[in-house]
């Protein structure tokens, strides 16, 4: 027996800033909303086919609490098209904050508008 990602979870205390942050880094839009029994709104951006034929999705989820530490897990991005300097442009001017830029790694960190860690590539 095998498991496959259905999601990859951002916890948020602002889900609609949060939305509009990862819509409009990710060129998605939001592909569900719901609320749980607690009346939890919860949203799950679209990123298209994935694994299987399966949408990929990545879900923001309301939380109570700041971050506090480090992601143990991130998203790794890289630019569709342009280069990787305008991409770190592009997510800064929507709201991110350049955490890490060192010339020993091909990778620039970023911080979503929260604080969740996330590393932009050159293209691919």
């Amino acid at each position: 027996m095998t498991s496959k990602i259905i999601a990859i979870a951002v916890d948020c205390l602002d889900l609609d800033r949060m939305a509009e942050f990862w819509c409009a880094a990710l060129g998605s839009e939001i592909h569900r909303q719901w609320r749980d029994e607690r009346g939890k709104r919860y949203l799950e951006l679209g990123l298209g086919p994935g694994a299987g034929g399966a949408d990929s999705v990545v879900l923001l989820q309301p939380v109570e609490e700041d971050k506090r530490i480090k992601n143990r897990v991130h998203l790794d991005l890289a630019p569709l098209d342009g280069g990787q300097a305008g991409e770190v442009a592009r997510l800064v001017e929507l709201g991110a904050t350049v955490i890490a830029d060192e010339a020993d790694f091909p990778w620039v960190v970023l911080a979503d508008p929260e604080g969740n860690e996330f590393c932009v590539l050159p293209p691919r």
